[in-house]
C-alpha cells in the first residue's frame, strides 16, 4: 500500500488544510513550549502545581496535533467536519464562559473570533459550501 500526502485541490480544501495547519501549530506550542503557549492565553501555572504543565502538554496538544494532523494527513470531509465542531464547542464554551463567568474582556472576543475563523473553515468544505 502506498502512502502519499494528500494536497488540497479546490480553494475551500485550502481553507480548511489552513485551519489544520494552524491547529497543528498551536498543538506544537503547547507540546514543545507549554509554559510560553499558557502566557500566550493569560493562563499562569503556581510553582505549588507544577504538573498543570502536562495539562497542556498532554491534554491540549495531544488533541489539537491529533485532529489536526488527521485532517492534513487523510484529508477526508468528515475529519474536517470533526475539527470544524471542535473549534466550533471551544467557541461556544468561551462564550458560555463570557455570559456566565464575568470574564468578557477583549482578549476573549478575539479569540472567540478566531476560534470561529477556524471552526467555520474546515465546516464549510466539509458541508459543501466551499468549492
Amino acid at each position: 500500500m502506498d502512502f502519499a500526502l494528500p494536497w488540497p485541490t479546490s480553494q475551500g480544501e485550502w481553507l480548511a488544510w489552513s485551519s489544520a495547519v494552524l491547529t497543528v501549530l498551536l498543538g506544537l506550542l503547547f507540546f514543545l513550549a507549554p509554559g510560553l503557549a499558557f502566557r500566550a492565553l493569560r493562563l499562569q501555572v503556581k510553582p505549588e502545581k507544577a504538573a498543570a504543565i502536562a495539562e497542556g502538554r498532554g491534554r491540549m496538544s495531544g488533541f489539537y496535533l491529533g485532529v489536526g494532523l488527521c485532517c492534513i494527513l487523510l484529508a477526508q470531509p468528515l475529519i474536517y467536519m470533526a475539527l470544524g465542531f471542535s473549534w466550533l464547542f471551544t467557541a461556544f464554551g468561551r462564550l458560555l464562559s463570557m455570559m456566565s463567568d464575568g470574564a468578557n474582556t477583549p482578549f476573549n472576543w478575539v479569540s472567540i473570533v478566531l476560534e470561529l475563523v477556524l471552526a467555520a473553515l474546515p465546516l464549510a468544505f466539509a458541508f459543501g459550501f466551499l468549492p
